[in-house]
């Protein structure tokens, strides 16, 4: 049966090709982390100047507000779909449709700046990061179906550790780069102008240089079975899943822990007399040390493959830095310790972020590493919403607000019960993963079996129908497919 063009099909009864790495990895690689670093900074490049935002476009602090918020509620309906393209339109035809929306995004917000007629410009605001929105979902999804069909098992962490720090790299941009545009109204044309920048350069990268949703060969032996299980199917074998199903809810809580405290720090650090400046450096610390945190990992898990023992340690002591941080913001005058538990707190729980994601794939093998890590990122976004609301509810007036240096009107909080309930939360999730979270690496399992057929599928799927005079059915199921037998990516995902 022929292959994709491009891929040397296989005579019969030749010996499987081994598994090989290609160069142009590297490029759907950078092509992946730059759209996922620019769809950050479109995610969040209105917060660091909202009242500026607010003043020049008569706008409420609210409404600026919601241009970041729409980010969380578009994720947990459009998720599921997003693991559907990923997972069924394969991984090139899901990587140019975000780069486009998202391109297209940064577009739509930037064209009240540029004309003059457009009537109501918080819909052009908010239609831009609705379709940013759309593709934030297929970006963040992405990483560890990446590694797995494109880079060798030696590989696989570091290139989902660079795929997913580019993410909260963008934030750290945002966070950076606006408040250095930004200095009154008139300067928010080019803050939007500049976003654009990247966005569009992603968008050039993805449509161009992406040729193809697998390589010819495959780089490992778990990725010739990769995406073995239909969309449907892959979701029930989740669900059924006992281990994944621990991981999606323990390590889901905590990104929406991590998502809370990104977006309440400010707020948190203010009520006790600390300035919005020193809030934004705790906040790149926090950050600049977890992308630190990754890297580290990354690189240790490549070598030693321990998934589990790196992510029970590692949200461990995230869960330390955690209690350290409710107890120490809550002082005054502590800057120096303020900033050292931000920054453990980033380093040793963004490390977790990428390891955990591979451990997911590991754990729920065959099914396709888009299911398998995107249901995490959802189940990670629903609670996110909760756990912020929750936090939010639970403040109270301070008796003594004097020491607040809260602006733009606001009235100080009392975020000491929020903050208890916040470590709470994280020593919960990392209890329960530590005590009932025990699995088999399913993937190195089947690679370490030995070497399948290039892009096999398991038997009942790729058994051509049999023909008079064909081949006994035992023999056919002998002869090595091609790439096009295998119903892991669809023909039109393939290069033509």
């Amino acid at each position: 049966m022929a292959g994709p063009a491009g891929a040397v099909p296989e005579a019969a009864g030749s010996a499987p090709r081994s598994p090989r790495a290609y160069a142009r990895r590297w490029v759907f690689l950078l092509v992946v982390s730059l759209l996922s670093c620019s769809n950050a900074t479109l995610w969040l490049s209105f917060a660091p100047v909202a009242d500026i935002i607010a003043q020049h476009f008569l706008l409420s602090m609210a409404q600026v507000g919601w241009l970041s918020l729409i980010f969380l509620v578009v994720s947990i309906p459009f998720g599921i779909l997003a693991i559907w393209v990923l997972d069924s339109v394969g991984l090139r035809g899901a990587t140019i449709l975000g780069a486009w929306l998202n391109f297209a995004g940064s577009m739509l917000r930037a064209l009240p700046c540029v004309a003059a007629w457009v009537p109501n410009t918080f819909a052009f605001f908010m239609g831009g990061q609705s379709l940013c929105a759309l593709a934030q979902n297929l970006v963040i999804f992405s990483p560890a179906k990446l590694a797995a069909l494109w880079f060798p098992e030696h590989q696989r962490a570091t290139a989902n550790m660079i795929a997913t720090m580019s993410n909260p790299l963008g934030i750290l941009v945002a966070n950076v780069l606006s408040p250095a545009l930004v200095k009154k109204g008139e300067d928010i044309p080019l803050m939007l102008g500049v976003y654009t920048i990247p966005a569009g350069l992603a968008c050039l990268l993805a449509t161009v240089c992406l040729w193809e949703s697998v390589p010819p060969t495959p780089p490992s032996v778990g990725a010739a079975s990769s995406t073995s299980e239909n969309f449907l199917q892959g979701l029930k074998l989740l669900l059924q899943n006992k281990a994944y199903v621990i991981l999606a809810v323990c390590f889901g809580g905590g990104i929406g822990i991590f998502s809370s405290f990104s977006a309440l720090l400010e707020q948190i650090l203010c009520a006790n007399g600390y300035s919005n400046g020193f809030s934004g450096l705790c906040g790149a610390l926090f950050i600049v040390f977890g992308i630190l945190g990754a890297l580290v990992l990354g690189l240790y898990v490549d070598r030693t493959k321990r998934f589990t023992e790196a992510t029970k340690i590692g949200l461990c002591l995230s869960s330390m830095a955690c209690v350290a941080f409710a107890l120490v913001s809550r002082l005054q005058g502590q800057a120096l310790a303020v900033a050292a538990t931000c920054s453990l707190f980033g380093f040793f729980g963004f490390s977790v972020a990428p390891v955990a994601m591979e451990l997911a794939v590991e754990c729920a093998f065959p099914v396709g590493e888009g299911a398998a890590a995107g249901l995490v990122f959802v189940l990670g976004q629903a609670q996110g919403v909760l756990i912020m609301v929750l936090l939010t509810v639970l403040t109270v007036r301070p008796e003594d607000p004097s020491s607040s240096t809260c602006q733009h009107g606001e009235d100080p909080l009392d975020w000491t019960v929020s903050l208890l309930l916040m470590a709470s939360l994280c020593t919960l999730f990392t209890c329960v993963l530590v005590l009932f979270f025990h699995t088999p690496y399913r993937r190195l399992q089947a690679e370490s079996a030995g070497p399948p057929l290039p892009w096999t599928c398991a038997p009942e799927l790729r058994a051509p129908p049999e023909a008079p005079g064909s081949a006994p059915p035992a023999q056919r199921l002998q002869e090595p497919p091609g790439p096009a037998s295998c119903l892991q990516e669809p023909k039109d995902s393939l290069r033509l």
